[in-house]
Parts: C-alpha cells; sequence; structure tokens
C-alpha cells in the first residue's frame, strides 16, 4: 500500500567534508566520490556492468545512499544504492541516461561480512572488512580487477583503458619494484575520481516542502526577471544559487520556476531521497512516464531519490555545456527490494535535462 503523502518526508542531502576512513564499509555510510564503500564485499558488478552503454569505457563512482528498507527488515537491514557515471562529455546527452547506471545491494543483520552490532568508529582497522579482502580491486577507481600488469603481476585493473591511465601516471616507475606496488595508483592517476565526501541527510523543513500556487510562483518569477537573474551570469561564481541559474539561463518553464522555488531555502542540497514520492522535477518536458517493472519480480518499481544539479559544483568538472551536467538523475528501484541470485543488482536511472525556451513555446503553443 502507497504512504500517505502526508507522512513523506523528504531527506535533503547535504556534501560534508570527513576523515576518509570514516566513509569504509563497515561503517555503512552515504558518500560521494573517491572509491565505492561496497556493501556486499563479494559478487561486485563486473566490468561490463559497469561500461558506458556509449563508449563501452569504465564509469566512475559517483555517489551511494545508505538507505535500509524497514518494511523488509529480515532481508534489508543494511541496503545500499549506488551511481556510476561516465565522464566523457560526449557520452552525457540530454534526457539519456545511458552513461549512468545504478546498483542496489542489501543484507540481513546477520550476514557475511559484518557483525550485527554498529562498528566502533576508530581509525584503526577501518579497511576491513573490505571489497579488497574478498577481491582484487583495480588499483584506479576500486571496482573488481580481473586484470593483471604483464610486467610486474601485482598492479590490478578492471579495464585496459584504467591499466594505460595508471601506467603513464606513475606505475611505469613503480612497476620495476613489484614489491613496492600498492593496491592503490597514483595521486596523479586518482584525479580521475570525484572529490569524496559524507553525505549527510537530514528532513526538509514542511514550509519549505510546501507546495507553492500558481500566483506565488509566477509572483516570484516575476521579481526574478526584474532582477535580471533569469537572462544573465552571475559574477559571483562560488554562490550555489547562482550556478544553478547559469546552468539554465534560457530556462522559462514554469516547472523550473517551481524547481528553484522549492529549493530556496537549501540551495546547497546535493541530493533528495523521497521513496514512493514524486520527483522534483526541473522541467515540464522530458518527465518520466513509463517505468519498466522489475525484471527479477515482477513488481513495479517505485521513485527512491534524485540527485542534483548542485552535486556538480562539487564534483570539479567543467562548467555546464563543456563537461557531464544533467538537470536531475532520478533512481527508481524495486518496490519489494527483491532478493535475487546475485549481490548487486542494476535498477532504473533515468536523467532529466533543462528545455531551451524554444522547446518550452513548442510544448505550450
Amino acid at each position: 500500500m502507497a504512504a500517505d503523502p502526508k507522512d513523506i518526508v523528504v531527506e535533503l542531502g547535504f556534501v560534508e567534508k570527513t576523515p576518509a576512513w570514516k566513509l569504509h564499509s563497515k561503517f555503512f555510510p552515504s558518500k560521494v566520490g573517491g572509491w565505492p564503500a561496497w556493501l556486499a564485499l563479494k559478487g561486485l558488478p563486473t566490468p561490463e556492468e559497469l561500461a558506458c552503454r556509449h563508449c563501452k569505457r569504465p564509469l566512475i563512482f559517483l555517489c551511494q545512499v545508505y538507505a535500509p528498507f524497514h518494511e523488509k527488515y529480515e532481508t534489508c537491514f543494511h541496503r545500499t544504492m549506488f551511481v556510476f557515471v561516465c565522464r566523457d562529455p560526449n557520452c552525457c546527452r540530454d534526457n539519456d541516461a545511458s552513461s549512468i547506471r545504478v546498483f542496489r545491494s542489501q543484507l540481513a543483520r546477520k550476514n557475511d561480512f559484518y557483525s550485527d552490532e554498529p562498528a566502533k568508529e576508530v581509525e584503526a582497522g577501518a579497511e576491513s572488512p573490505g571489497a579488497g579482502d574478498f577481491n582484487h580491486l583495480c588499483r584506479v577507481c576500486g571496482a573488481l580487477g580481473p586484470k593483471t600488469c604483464g610486467s610486474c603481476h601485482v598492479a590490478r585493473y578492471c579495464s585496459k583503458d584504467h591499466q594505460a591511465l595508471d601506467w603513464k601516471g606513475g606505475h611505469k616507475a613503480e612497476c620495476k619494484h613489484p614489491e613496492s606496488v600498492s593496491k592503490r595508483c597514483s595521486n596523479s592517476t586518482a584525479k580521475l575520481l570525484f572529490p569524496e565526501y559524507e553525505i549527510e541527510l537530514e528532513p526538509e523543513e514542511q514550509e519549505a516542502a510546501r507546495e507553492k500556487t500558481e500566483d506565488e510562483v509566477m509572483k516570484e518569477y516575476e521579481e526574478l526577471l526584474r532582477s535580471g537573474q533569469v537572462t544573465h551570469q552571475d559574477d559571483d561564481d562560488s554562490d550555489t544559487e547562482n550556478d544553478l541559474v547559469n546552468m539554465a539561463t534560457k530556462e522559462t518553464d514554469k516547472q523550473f520556476q517551481k524547481f528553484r522555488t522549492r529549493i530556496k531555502e537549501y540551495p546547497d542540497q546535493i541530493l533528495r531521497y523521497d521513496r514512493e514520492g514524486e520527483p522534483l522535477w526541473v522541467s515540464s518536458s522530458n518527465k518520466v512516464t513509463q517505468v519498466p517493472d522489475c525484471l527479477g519480480c515482477g513488481a513495479p518499481r517505485h521513485f527512491e531519490f534524485q540527485v542534483m544539479p548542485q552535486l556538480l559544483v562539487h564534483l570539479k568538472v567543467d562548467s555546464a555545456g563543456q563537461s557531464i551536467d544533467w538537470g536531475t538523475v532520478l533512481v527508481y528501484s524495486c518496490s519489494q527490494s527483491c532478493q535475487q541470485d546475485r549481490p548487486y543488482i542494476e535498477e532504473v536511472v533515468f536523467k532529466q535535462d533543462y528545455a531551451p525556451i524554444e522547446e518550452v513555446m513548442k510544448n505550450q503553443s
């Protein structure tokens, strides 16, 4: 039975700097960037599953959200959603999520990897248990590393792409001394990864969550027009709200104004978690209308969370249009969070981008 909308509380995610050791698997983090903190430590997604559908090169870990499914406590005591994205801007296409993939992993409280009691937050031993205890991991991205350097036979990689990148980044010199080869690549190679942050979740205040009336939205929109914020870029690139306006300078869609009004109180939010809720659309164009049912159990998939455009500010990518970007990334998952015969189950992701003015006018005519 669907939850009463009045009872649904949207949780907002914000990035926070935290010591890297606190973001290891045993602490069940929600995080951005770096290596994934894998939940199930065996049966990781294969290199083929973590490949871009466009260029076929390895995807890079974007973020993960720890989201236990309390309705199925026995099997989903621990549950994490993982999002991966291609860094090639040529693969980042409007309203096309082919360069993004998302996986669900879940465990019972009593499982093969973790104690059924919370781990003590101490740095000593923080890396164990971890996926590296059970698998060879790629030195570059932290995914499965089935390939081995043909010279030192120590360094492991998920693909030839990451092997070649690491060779240029420092392994060429390191390779001559196999006994000193580490499990992680050099800092220069690691620049391929996104900066690492913890995601802190907190409930959205009810006043901010209140749906604005059409008159209120239009009044705010008119004020923006008078101030000029919708028609030109502000000089203060550090202001997150201005960054958002800059991403959609040609957007005149009323839905975008609703989007901007809704996030106004928390402009730094990088994620909205709203299981069984409704996404906060960035445009009235290209909304998701059909979501495929779960391939494992046949149950419908429902909306779970969305990645917001503000995250791009923290990823150190180039400006919108010159690198990866999105209006919002929408994740839908099995409504039953079903158990299957593998520890990582691919779910469905959509990408919605801002509609240019000519498309909005066409749709409204």
